[in-house]
């Protein structure tokens, strides 16, 4: 049975911090999206059904600095405040702990008896640090679903040993629970079911105050919002050891454990997906993210769902990630009639050798060239993505991954400089090793100021940094890749893209 608790006291309030001009710099004024926070929505709704009284504060969308944002949480003075602290990009976990802890502090000096959890990627990465932060009173480990329902129902005080999946402070001093399970696929549909989309903030109809990624609505400020990103399904079912996607899935509490041993995927039904489609569709969403880490990998759940969009008649404009090698021309045309506009290809590197090492093999070797012209036959666009300084890489073969990215030409792409992502093996490696890591938050930002990517066996990290950014902007103003823009999308989405372009971003490691 659920706790009593004081007249009109709200069970938990979920916190999205913002930390966007720390991860985004100017970019964050315009051109960087603002997703909505789905965990935060679909923690939410959890705990509604199971009986709790939530609420959503979305600094993030709303744009609050951290002691306004603190302000109306002892406004709405909950029996919790749990800080959901995720990222539209997978190292953004653990840069959005900017916000959270600038969050977590101002409340602390504002009310000491307001209770506060911390749930995502960077708490599951690594726990005993963040439990170790004065203003953190709580790390939920994993997802955190089925502690979060332990915590509603306990006094969270003397009860708090007896609770699965958390760290806490026993005498000051940091204690770790017992692990608890993350849902199981058979419970998805149940324990996780679905979002709180009505709980959101919004300036005059539901959705508004989000907007797409710039190159999701073909680099046309005007229809960015609304916009809504969802899951059809949770985690991965590789183990690359510059990725820590897999960490909220831990079910141990040992220090050496990485994403690569919490590997696995979880699918809600499509029917469920499609009736929350429907609720979007109801909303007047048009322009729709699938969050899926792997959605173009198992047809026995992605074929019955584009076909269920098919047949309900949605109209979204969607986008959605895709391994290069996992790509089935067969069900190109299928993608594109349900409305998947864009593939998101992880291509990571130019050289195969490059790329086998960081992903334990488990890229097969294809031609990477035939898979973005069979995708692009469909007319779906593609958005690459390059990261820059795996540990192999030297001057020639981050020349051979930029000179892919040129041949290949895509709508879009992303070069990140490879970092030790907290929760990634690569961390764990780096940590072990005794290689230098970043001293901030913020440091694990790629398009942060304090940005401080790894070092390989050959560059140091500052030249990482300035290969990734020459990357970008050699890119960026390719001729052919503006004319691509320009005959695709329009003259004033090629003009969108040149005023991007030139934004220049601050690196405290070059010297700026």
């Amino acid at each position: 049975m659920k706790k009593s608790l004081a007249v009109g006291q709200l069970d938990v309030l979920f916190v999205s911090p913002n930390s966007s001009r720390s991860a985004y710099q100017d970019l964050a004024d315009e051109y960087s999206a603002i997703e909505p926070p789905t965990w935060a929505l679909l923690l939410a709704e959890s705990c509604r059904r199971k009986g709790f009284g939530v609420a959503i504060l979305d600094a993030d969308a709303e744009r609050l600095l951290p002691d306004k944002a603190a302000e109306r949480a002892v406004e709405i003075n909950p029996r919790l405040v749990c800080l959901v602290v995720y990222g539209q990009n997978p190292n953004s976990g653990t840069t959005n702990m900017v916000g959270a802890l600038e969050f977590a502090q101002s409340l602390k000096d504002r009310s000491q008896e307001l209770m506060i959890a911390i749930v995502g990627s960077h708490a599951s990465a690594l726990p005993k640090e963040v439990i170790s932060y004065e203003c953190i009173d709580l790390v939920i480990l994993n997802e955190g679903v089925y502690a979060l329902h332990s915590l509603l129902q306990s006094n969270l005080a003397d009860d708090l040993p007896k609770v699965k999946g958390i760290a806490h402070k026993h005498g000051g001093q940091p204690v770790m629970n017992q692990p608890e399970r993350v849902v199981p696929g058979d419970l998805m549909d149940v324990d996780l079911p679905g979002y709180a989309w009505d709980l959101l903030p919004k300036k005059s109809k539901p959705l508004d105050l989000y907007r797409a990624h710039f190159w999701h609505t073909g680099y046309d400020h005007s229809t960015r919002t609304p916009f809504a990103a969802i899951y059809s399904s949770l985690g991965c079912r590789y183990g690359c050891d510059f990725c820590m996607i897999n960490i909220v899935n831990r079910f141990d509490n040992d220090d050496s454990v990485t994403a690569a041993d919490s590997k696995g995927m979880r699918f809600w039904s499509p029917d469920f997906v499609l009736n929350e489609m429907e609720k979007l569709a109801e909303l007047g969403i048009e322009t729709l993210r699938i969050s899926d880490e792997m959605f173009f990998l198992d047809r026995r759940y992605f074929e019955p769902l584009l076909d269920g969009i098919v047949k309900r008649g949605f109209r979204f404009n969607m986008w959605a990630y895709a391994r290069v090698d996992t790509v089935r021309e067969r069900y190109l045309e299928l993608f594109k009639r349900a409305g998947v506009n864009w593939l998101g290809l992880g291509i990571e590197a130019g050289n195969q050798t490059v790329r086998r090492e960081v992903s334990k093999g488990t890229f097969k070797d294809i031609n990477i060239r035939e898979v973005v012209r069979s995708i692009r036959k469909h007319d779906i666009s593609v958005g690459s993505n390059y990261i820059i300084g795996f540990p192999d890489d030297d001057h020639s073969t981050v020349a051979e991954t930029v000179q892919l990215s040129l041949e290949l030409c895509t709508e879009f792409a992303n070069f990140y400089p490879c970092q030790a992502l907290p929760g990634s093996p690569l961390h764990l490696q780096a940590r072990l090793n005794g290689w230098k890591l970043p001293e901030s938050f913020e440091g694990y930002g790629f398009l942060s100021y304090e940005a401080q990517p790894l070092p390989t066996k050959h560059l140091t990290a500052a030249e990482v940094l300035r290969l990734r950014d020459e990357a970008w902007h050699t890119y960026f103003s390719y001729e052919p890749y503006l004319k691509l823009v320009e005959n695709k999308f329009g003259r004033q989405q090629r003009a969108n893209v040149e005023a991007l372009s030139k934004i220049r971003l601050r690196r405290k490691l070059l010297g700026d």
